[in-house]
């Protein structure tokens, strides 16, 4: 029987050259936008134990449903990472680092759900967290930083939306009058939502089915229960995005249905994608998380950002192409492969992009490699040059070429590289 051709899982897909260029591109530019404002890497497992995701969010599908969970070798029950936040909190918990915490991350996360445009199975998300104070310019600086990490890629239809869900007992006196609302509407609601509105009514109102959103388009508003203090941080945070220049919508509807969250929160929409999956960043304030993890009570804001749906709208915009990086210089050897083994390496411990074809291929196939590898410049070695410790410099463009002694090879192509044309960078016999 012919062996099994494997293909990539439903809902993963592989990123492959040139793209992953792109990819690349994408992590560089939105490492410096956060690094400017003091914010360090954190790598972290991929795996944690599953109470980590189950405190974050009990209740919800995330948790209930869509996790990749399993028990390993030893019996411990993990489950692999659906989103950022709850890995950088516990390892707040864990090693205690001097508050402010300011990190950011780049991972792979595991939901198991149908895929869809932007959000597959496995898929991709960059992030900050800052951890230890509950300044309400902290919540502005996140949101900020979102903002010109968007701009930076050189989108431009992008709309923020913010809301805040108020004290602990704000949220507390809201999610109460939703719940008295909803009692009242529970027949209108989805079957999947009607079991949330005693234990979890906040998270009815974060519900995509249209029958549910019908119902909560009616329910009480959080803004009309806030209290002064819950007032004041808010005003803070819009003071703060006006200031930066950042026009924004307060959404009354913009809620999160987790217990911890409090304050502000925000998405970033794309009105180049589909409403309906067009939420390219979102975060907010979750004072109460690292408590529910084991930790002292530590204020926390952050936000989450995934990379395909990011490129998505990219895509949408015809903005951040990005060419994928060639080799500056070929070496073409026929003596039998010492001489390209030995300048490739030379060239490259000197910073320039060199490649080399393999397996004693004749001068008319290295040559079509050559070009194909987008070199501008090759280098080529025959017996002849070999013999009398010179190389030939050829333009893959212009076809021009010169000769050029061996020891001087490495200063011809830096002259080269800035701006000299091949014609005067020496002369000497043609190529043989």
């Amino acid at each position: 029987m012919a062996n099994q051709a494997f293909q990539t899982p439903k809902g993963t897909k592989d990123v492959l050259p040139p793209e992953s260029a792109r990819w690349e591109a994408l992590i560089t530019t939105f490492a410096s936008v956060v690094e400017r404002a003091g914010y360090g890497l954190v790598h972290g497992p991929m795996f944690e134990d599953i109470g980590v995701f189950r405190r974050m969010g009990e209740g919800t599908d995330v948790v209930r449903k869509e996790m990749y969970d399993f028990h390993d070798k030893g019996g411990r029950h993990v489950a692999l990472r659906p989103e950022g936040t709850a890995s950088i909190v516990r390892a707040f918990v864990q090693h205690r680092p001097v508050v402010p915490w300011k990190v950011w991350y780049a991972t792979p996360v595991f939901r198991y759900e149908e895929p869809q445009s932007g959000r597959l199975r496995q898929h991709h998300q960059l992030g900050v967290e800052a951890l230890g104070s509950d300044d309400p310019d902290l919540d502005v600086e996140v949101i900020v930083l979102l903002h010109d990490y968007f701009a930076a890629l050189g989108l431009r239809q992008v709309d923020l939306v913010i809301n805040s869900m108020g004290t602990p007992q704000d949220r507390k006196a809201y999610a109460e009058a939703v719940r008295s609302f909803l009692r009242h509407r529970l027949g209108d609601l989805s079957p999947e939502d009607r079991e949330k509105v005693e234990a979890h009514p906040l998270r009815v109102l974060d519900s995509k089915r249209p029958e549910s959103q019908a119902v909560t388009a009616e329910a009480p508003r959080m803004l009309d229960l806030l209290s002064d203090a819950a007032i004041a941080q808010f005003e803070r945070v819009q003071a703060g995005l006006a200031s930066a220049g950042i026009e924004f919508t307060v959404d009354p509807r913009l809620v999160r249905g987790l217990d911890y969250y409090t304050h502000t929160t925000f998405e970033f929409r794309s009105q180049a994608l589909d409403a309906a999956q067009n939420t390219i960043g979102a975060g907010g304030r979750y004072d109460g998380l690292v408590e529910s993890l084991g930790g002292p009570p530590t204020p926390g804001v952050g936000f989450g950002s995934g990379i395909e749906r990011v490129l998505l709208s990219c895509d949408a915009e015809a903005v951040f192409a990005v060419q994928p990086r060639a080799v500056q210089v070929f070496v073409c050897d026929l003596t039998g492969g010492d001489a390209a083994r030995d300048l490739t390496t030379e060239l490259r411990r000197a910073g320039i992009a060199a490649d080399r074809a393999f397996g004693a291929r004749s001068l008319k196939a290295q040559m079509k490699a050559a070009d194909r590898s987008g070199a501008k410049l090759a280098v080529l070695v025959g017996p002849d040059e070999l013999a009398r410790g010179v190389v030939t410099l050829r333009d893959l463009q212009s076809s021009e070429q010169t000769t050029v002694d061996r020891a001087e090879l490495m200063v011809r192509v830096e002259r080269y590289r800035g701006g000299a044309s091949v014609a005067g960078l020496g002369g000497g016999a043609a190529p043989s």
